[in-house]
């Protein structure tokens, strides 16, 4: 249990010592060209799920983040139970990457609104007594943004005729990735982590007892 544990520490270490670093250091939309226009570290936030896609209100807020608590509670029990029955090591690090990932974003979630000042044209600050907001209302923190492909959508196309195509176009951060990686990693060795359950020899008549004559 020990290897899954450390890889998920060294994770939420990364994710967070970033995004610290993003608030105390850029304002909201302020970006830095690492590669050209492919590669751009871009500061935004979000009020919701992975990639900055959101759930609308206050309400729906607190409903993404009690959800992601009990859902960490969940994939921790899950964890612990395949490391127990010994699964496959590649399996339990990439449910190891999924936990990461959610506690990354939904210690965002649960501290930042109360630990922050907030990062409209300014550097936020680590100051509880003036923070943008209060427990369980923070916004989650997103700096990497690769938009590969640029261009237009041709004029025939249906619904976006002529507007602007850019792939890709989500800003994420590390548990984003995380998350990512863990459940494409899960798809594509879907077969190789699972094959001992098919495997799994089916239990036979005694060999001992003569089958019986239906006459």
């Amino acid at each position: 249990m020990k290897k899954p544990i450390i890889l998920i520490f060294v994770i939420l270490l990364i994710d967070q010592l970033l995004k610290f670093w993003i608030k105390t250091n850029m304002y909201l939309g302020q970006e830095y060209l690492i590669a050209g226009d492919w590669f751009i570290i871009h500061f935004t936030e979000n009020n919701g799920m992975a990639f900055g896609f959101e759930f609308a209100g206050e309400w729906g807020k607190l409903f993404l983040t009690g959800f992601r608590i009990i859902a960490i509670g969940g994939i921790g029990w899950y964890l612990y139970d395949l490391v127990r029955k010994g699964e496959p090591k590649g399996f339990i690090y990439c449910i190891a990457l999924v936990m990461a990932g959610a506690i990354g974003n939904t210690i965002d979630s649960v501290f930042y609104g109360a630990w922050f000042t907030h990062s409209h044209y300014q550097l936020a600050t680590f100051n509880p007594i003036e923070s943008y907001g209060t427990f369980f209302q923070g916004k989650v923190v997103d700096m990497f943004y690769f938009p590969v492909l640029t261009g237009h959508y041709p004029q025939w196309f249906p619904m976006w005729a002529g507007e602007e195509f850019i792939f890709f176009r989500p800003v994420f951060n590390i548990a984003d990735a995380s998350i990512s990686i863990g459940i494409i990693v899960i798809i594509i060795m879907q077969k190789q982590f699972f094959a001992h359950h098919d495997s799994q020899p089916v239990m036979n008549q005694d060999p001992t007892t003569e089958p019986v004559s239906e006459n």
